[in-house]
């Protein structure tokens, strides 16, 4: 018999339908695959050509300027941190993610029509719509979680901030006031009570940190200053010590005209007068918040010599800091800084110095990276600053430099200094002697003895003294 399907042709034209149907699937995928390689290559080839034109120039354009700006970033890395702290070019960065996520999907979703959709069997439709939203949410999801990211470092950059002048290194340094606020009932705004001055090579970025004691009495002011005209012969008077300056200031603020900061402008004043450093810049850390920040960045690692007390001085003792080599969180990093119970202001004052070096040098770019989101949050809430964001990525490669040297430390307190009658002179030549050993332009200190007592959680004591208030190696003295 004659096999008359087989003469009408209809298997043969089974098989051309099913080829044409996979022809126009594997066109309809291949459109999509353009627009995630080449954005508007599609529209080029099979759509609007004028959007396709105007969308590879874009596309192009991009990867030039990411090109460009890669290659002087691995040449220069302050590049980075000049685009990176520049608030106007955060926020052209922030509009550009935006339109690229939707002018992105929307060439996905023109890619999805000019495939025509309609044409294809079921299964390839409900495949290409599947793939087609994955491919659309995928990237303009991606772009508009980068554009999430540059808005909250733009928004930390505004926050911390200042509006300061721009000033030069002073004898080839930068000298920056590191400032701990202590808030409390009663207190008139954030009162610093812990006073460090980060004095930097302008070229190495080698640091000598000089700590000055809140308890500190009859200090001369800045000469010419607003607080040296109302105390000629130094601050001397009944209980008028370093950290009340700025009460006393928050009291008189007539005197600072508009002013915004009276309190650490008159501080300034202080230290300038007892140090003969001129000051840049300043730093006020909110020591409630601080523990926002250690946490923000998964804790800090600090050798804990001896059990320090949680509370204490007023308050129930709830707990220690137990000893050990160990990683605190935030709130056992804080009352590592602060406790007093049990020992003196001097031996705080060289732990805190041992949470500053080892915060320099644990706080690496890659931990920015990746707890940015809660430490710029954390940093926003208990930090303040007149440094100009224009000087951000100066000071930033200073301290990646500084990261990889030995941190000096000076602390002017006793038995060296007589804290209620500084001889200012000697204050002044120890802190120049400091500066000069840190350059290599004075012999090194005297190496301590290994071993020797501890007090408060600090190698040393009261009387002859704690091993990270003078130093030439703070980790070492930590």
């Amino acid at each position: 018999m004659v096999d008359l399907m087989a003469l009408s042709g209809q298997p043969h034209q089974t098989s051309v339908a099913e080829r044409a149907a996979r022809v126009r699937f594997r066109r309809a995928l291949a459109l999509m695959a353009m627009t995630l390689v080449v954005p508007g290559s599609a529209q080029l080839v099979a759509g609007n050509r004028k959007i396709g034109r105007v969308a590879i120039r874009i596309w192009l354009g991009t990867l030039l300027v990411g090109t460009v700006l890669l290659v002087a970033v691995v040449l220069d890395r302050k590049i980075a941190f000049r685009l990176g702290t520049d608030a106007n070019l955060l926020l052209v960065l922030w509009l550009a993610l935006i339109g690229g996520a939707l002018g992105w999907a929307g060439l996905f979703i023109d890619a999805w029509r000019i495939g025509n959709p309609l044409s294809l069997r079921i299964q390839h439709r409900r495949a290409v719509v599947g793939l087609n939203g994955i491919l659309c949410f995928g990237v303009a999801g991606t772009l508009l979680f980068g554009a999430h990211l540059v808005n909250i470092h733009r928004d930390w950059v505004i926050a911390v901030f200042g509006d300061g002048e721009v000033t030069g290194a002073h004898h080839g340094r930068y000298n920056v006031l590191l400032l701990g606020g202590d808030s409390g009932a009663g207190r008139w705004g954030l009162r610093p009570d812990s006073m460090t001055v980060a004095s930097i090579d302008a070229k190495t970025g080698k640091t000598v940190l000089i700590g000055l004691p809140r308890n500190l009495a009859k200090f001369p002011f800045a000469e010419g200053s607003v607080m040296d005209k109302q105390f000629p012969r130094g601050f001397d008077c009944d209980g008028c010590y370093l950290n009340g300056v700025s009460t006393w200031a928050g009291d008189h603020t007539d005197l600072f005209g508009d002013s915004d900061n009276p309190g650490v402008d008159a501080t300034i004043m202080a230290i300038e007068g007892i140090t003969d450093l001129t000051i840049n810049y300043w730093a006020m850390v909110n020591l409630a918040g601080f523990k926002q920040l250690v946490d923000a960045v998964g804790g800090v690692t600090l050798n804990v010599r001896q059990p320090i007390p949680i509370g204490g001085l007023g308050d129930d003792v709830t707990g220690y800091v137990q000893p050990g080599k160990q990683k605190l969180n935030g709130f056992e990093a804080l009352w590592f800084a602060r406790a007093r119970e049990g020992s003196d202001d001097y031996s705080r004052m060289a732990r805190q110095k041992c949470v500053l070096n080892a915060m320099l040098h644990q706080l690496s770019p890659e931990t920015v990276l990746t707890h940015f989101s809660d430490l710029a949050k954390a940093s926003s809430d208990m930090f303040s600053t007149n440094m100009p964001a224009s000087e951000a990525s100066r000071f930033i490669d200073l301290a990646l430099k500084a990261r990889d040297q030995k941190v000096a430390t000076l602390s002017l307190v006793p038995p060296m200094i007589n804290t209620g009658d500084p001889d200012i002179g000697l204050v002044q030549e120890k802190v120049q002697l400091a500066i000069d050993r840190s350059e290599g332009d004075a012999p090194p200190a005297k190496k301590r003895k290994k071993g020797g007592s501890v007090t408060g959680g600090s190698l040393g004591s009261l009387n002859d003294g704690y091993a990270a208030n003078e130093s030439d190696d703070l980790s070492a003295a930590c």
